[in-house]
This record gives C-alpha cells, sequence and structure tokens, in this order.
C-alpha cells in the first residue's frame, strides 16, 4: 500500500533529474518547514540585533547600509546606490533626506548632467565609518556562528539571490 510520506533525500523522486531539471519536491503544509520563512525571520532577528548598535548615531539599518556603500566608493549616485541596495528613489530619497539632516551626506547635482545626484559622506559621516567599526564583530558574536560558517552562509544566500532573480 503507498505511504503518503515524502521521498528521502536518497530516493530518485528527490534526486536531480538527468536532464538538468531541479528536482520535484514534496508539498510543504507547515510554515516553519518555508525556506521564505526562515529567510524572513533571519531578517527580522538581523534588523532587531542591529538596532541598538545604530540607534545612538541616529541610524536605520537601510541607512546604514547605505553608508555601507558610500564608505566603500566614496561618493556615488542616487541611481547607483539604489541599484547596488535594491532600493527605489521613492524609498531611497527621503532616506537619504534624513542622512544629509543628520549631516551625514551631502547630495548635489552632477556637473555634467543635471538629471543625476550624486551623495557623498560628509567629515561627520566619513568618521561614523569609525565608530561603528565594531558593528560586524557584534553581528557575528550575536549570530553564535563561527566566522566560516557566515562566510559561506553569505556565499549561499548570494547564489540563491542571483538564481531567484534569474527566474523572474
Amino acid at each position: 500500500m503507498p505511504t503518503s510520506e515524502p521521498p528521502s533525500p536518497a530516493s530518485p523522486a528527490a534526486a536531480p533529474a538527468k536532464t538538468g531539471r531541479a528536482p520535484v519536491l514534496p508539498p510543504v503544509a507547515r510554515v516553519d518547514d518555508q525556506l521564505c520563512f526562515a529567510l524572513y525571520g533571519a531578517l527580522q532577528a538581523m534588523t532587531r540585533t542591529y538596532k541598538p548598535l545604530l540607534e545612538p548615531h541616529g541610524l536605520t539599518y537601510p541607512q546604514y547600509l547605505v553608508m555601507l556603500v558610500l564608505w566603500e566608493v566614496g561618493e556615488a549616485s542616487v541611481r547607483e546606490i539604489g541599484a547596488r541596495l535594491n532600493l527605489d528613489s521613492g524609498t531611497l530619497t527621503p532616506l537619504l533626506k534624513r542622512l544629509e539632516a543628520a549631516g551625514y551626506v551631502t547630495r548635489r547635482r552632477s556637473s555634467t548632467d543635471e538629471r543625476v545626484v550624486l551623495v557623498t559622506p560628509t567629515p561627520r559621516g566619513a568618521a561614523l565609518q569609525n565608530d561603528l567599526a565594531d558593528v560586524m564583530r557584534c553581528i557575528g558574536t550575536a549570530s553564535g556562528l563561527p566566522v566560516g560558517d557566515l562566510v559561506a552562509l553569505r556565499e549561499r544566500l548570494k547564489i540563491l539571490k542571483r538564481n531567484l532573480d534569474g527566474a523572474t
């Protein structure tokens, strides 16, 4: 009599087909078994962990990401920042205005193309990089995972994102 048990990882139904197509996975009804829910929960926990580290500097997590980009490149257009962080201008513009009001960045029109707005860290914004230098260590410690596992997880998530971006 057939069972309704999902195939084991070693069964043919769980193995990749020789055609190069992805394996057919059994339906999963429990929310706790969903990859998307695990990622969602991890993102919420990550944001909660960052909050007390960034709040004393008046930063939100998305603002911190913008500052990371600017610390890396020095100056970037709003479009470049948005592309790098997957943020649209409707989200990014108010965020940049708040960073500018806090004295962390300046925004100015490009001298070669007035449609382009360039964003640069101010001296105060550049100094913030030193103030927040310990954030990654704190996040790593809070994760409870060895550095090698965190690096491997990050790389797997990049692959997942790239694959999902290619599927849409």
